[in-house]
């Protein structure tokens, strides 16, 4: 997770960007840890519509419904962090290259310098983490953060860090062996990015 050494006041923004913030924040969430007991309470009454993000909505909440944290957990284990290592590394420079800490994590800090945004200290995670980058859009749109908030900021960190990987992440986290209830999860992160990348091609 992000913050920065000096934090503004959120701005007022839509109610479309105030949920693009939620659904970033959601991710976020649920790629930096193992859901909490109360947090799969709050998935389980999730709606959803006939629309790629809406069905998986929907599946999302119904698997939130009948999983058990501890489930939840061995399976975050099983995906993220395993023996040695998990099915998948959640990393953009491991997605980018093929390896980790490499151009694409020094590209990102290098960014998030520019913009004032700095990684809090109990954070272990390299930065390219999908969980931190999306918090870090979550903060983006919100203005939690010293940097521009519009749209060309938001954009050109979207078509940085995430549009070149982010959605076959998702698609991979779908289809994981381990993926249970990560599985919906792969299918909104995924039908998300894909809405983000659509919308910001027409800025």
């Amino acid at each position: 997770m992000a913050n920065t050494a000096e934090v503004q006041c959120p701005r007022s923004i839509t109610n479309e960007d105030r949920a693009r913030a939620q659904m970033y924040q959601l991710l976020g969430v649920l790629l930096g840890g193992p859901p909490s007991n109360d947090l799969l309470r709050g998935l389980s009454s999730l709606q959803g519509d006939d629309t790629p993000l809406g069905s998986a909505s929907r599946n999302l909440a119904a698997l939130a419904e009948r999983t058990a944290p501890h489930d939840a957990e061995r399976e975050f284990n099983n995906l993220f962090i395993g023996v040695g290592r998990g099915e998948l590394l959640p990393y953009a420079s491991y997605y980018l290259t093929g390896f980790l800490n490499e151009k694409p994590l020094a590209n990102l800090r290098s960014d998030l310098m520019a913009r004032g945004i700095k990684a809090r200290s109990d954070v272990k995670e390299p930065e390219d983490h999908i969980g931190t980058l999306c918090e870090i859009m979550a903060g983006i749109i919100t203005g939690e953060f010293v940097c521009d908030s519009d749209l060309p900021s938001q954009k050109a960190f979207f078509d940085a860090h995430l549009a070149k990987w982010a959605a076959l992440f998702f698609t991979d986290l779908e289809k994981a062996q381990a993926s249970v209830f990560y599985a919906p999860v792969g299918s909104l992160g995924r039908a998300f990015m894909a809405v983000e990348a659509d919308a910001f091609s027409i800025q």
